[in-house]
């Protein structure tokens, strides 16, 4: 081998060593690494109960909304082992598998207070971990996404925290291609390793809020209307319904209103109802919305979950791209109607691609449909509540 390419080599190497340990530094310095603490104290101390041990939760069965085929048994005791590490007690699994079957529990994307009481009653833990898999994609650039939530036990389940990851192996490229992540388990242990750091950085599961006046506008709704009766400053009670999915992209109504889960949590003026218990009220009264919610439905529902906010929609286009070159859709519309009035007091409708907000050669690219829909979900919440 001559010395030039000796030389290339060794400058290769030397760089990518310089590369990692550069970015280990940053995490190490970035005041969220592990606490001594248990962060689990942070949250589950919302919800006291004498004779529970608020540290022991559940994880469920991951929830593959993908519509492929994932390693879902695979992200699952990832997540299991990073939540140790935060100091959390994980209910053991041949106990988890007794009590599903028993109580034979199939659904794992969310839990209704029938099943979190007997949760509650029968394994003493203080919370169950429930998650969603959005997007797995193994073929370069590989793609990830996934939201997870905290949700309290007993009769009255409660949203403690919950936040959501996406991200592509060609996020952030780098220098010589130094940042490209081309291992698919690689890219899925970063993805579960930086929403575990949320539940460290954010214990809430709420965030920095959007300034509106800053964001870039291309990500806001393009249609919006917002009625005079929506007071800002009061808190709401809210209910999020599936919206109706028109997309080729199975499973978007559920996805969207995830996102729109997500992004009402970070305010603390509405109080989110946990979607597990949405679903057995929608199944136990036989409400079909084969086109999208009417207001019949919406005061039958708010009516029985004591709610005072309706939100569902429409997905027309929720699109994930393969290979190199390509550009993530998404296009949906969302209604909210008020109990006490019966009137629609908010409308929009959104829709972008991942380059609209490209400003010099690829910068500013989104690469996935979740972390666009996420942007465009948090203006549309930041919007309405001006």
């Amino acid at each position: 081998m001559s010395q030039k390419k000796q030389l290339m080599i060794f400058s290769i190497n030397f760089l990518n060593k310089a590369f990692i340990l550069f970015f280990a530094g940053l995490f190490c310095l970035s005041g969220c690494a592990r606490i001594n603490k248990p962060v689990a104290a942070l949250i589950l101390t919302k919800n006291p109960d004498a004779g529970i041990n608020t540290f022991h939760i559940a994880v469920l069965p991951v929830q593959n909304l993908s519509g492929a085929a994932a390693p879902v048994k695979d992200i699952r005791q990832s997540l299991i082992d990073n939540f140790k590490k935060q100091g959390f007690d994980i209910l053991e699994e041949e106990i988890l598998e007794r009590f599903m079957a028993r109580h034979r529990v199939r659904y794992t994307g969310g839990i209704d207070g029938v099943t979190a009481q007997s949760l509650k009653e029968e394994t003493m833990v203080g919370a169950v971990l429930i998650t969603s898999l959005e997007l797995y994609d193994d073929k370069y650039p590989q793609k990830i996404a996934l939201t997870s939530r905290l949700v309290s036990t007993g009769d009255k389940p409660t949203i403690l925290w919950m936040d959501s990851i996406g991200i592509a192996g060609d996020d952030s490229p780098g220098i010589l291609g130094l940042g490209l992540i081309k291992d698919p388990h690689a890219l899925q242990e970063k993805a579960l390793q930086l929403l575990t750091r949320s539940l460290t950085c954010h214990p809430s599961g709420r965030h920095d809020r959007i300034d509106t006046r800053t964001e870039r506008k291309e990500f806001w709704p393009k249609i919006s209307y917002l009625s005079p009766v929506m007071a800002s400053g009061t808190t709401y009670t809210v209910t999020v319904t599936p919206f109706l999915n028109e997309s080729e992209r199975k499973n978007a109504g559920e996805i969207m209103a995830l996102h729109f889960i997500r992004a009402l949590r970070e305010h603390e003026n509405f109080n989110v109802i946990e979607p597990g218990i949405v679903r057995e009220e929608l199944l136990g009264l036989r409400v079909i919305m084969e086109d999208g919610v009417s207001l019949a439905n919406a005061s039958l529902v708010l009516g029985t979950l004591n709610a005072d906010l309706v939100i569902s929609g429409r997905v027309l286009d929720y699109q994930d791209y393969q290979g190199a070159e390509g550009s993530p859709k998404v296009d949906f519309s969302v209604v909210i109607i008020e109990r006490k009035s019966q009137e629609i007091i908010w409308a929009s409708k959104s829709y972008n691609k991942g380059n609209d907000g490209v400003f010099f050669f690829d910068r500013g690219k989104i690469n996935t449909a979740h972390t666009m829909a996420s942007k465009m979900v948090r203006n549309v919440v930041e919007m309405m509540i001006k």
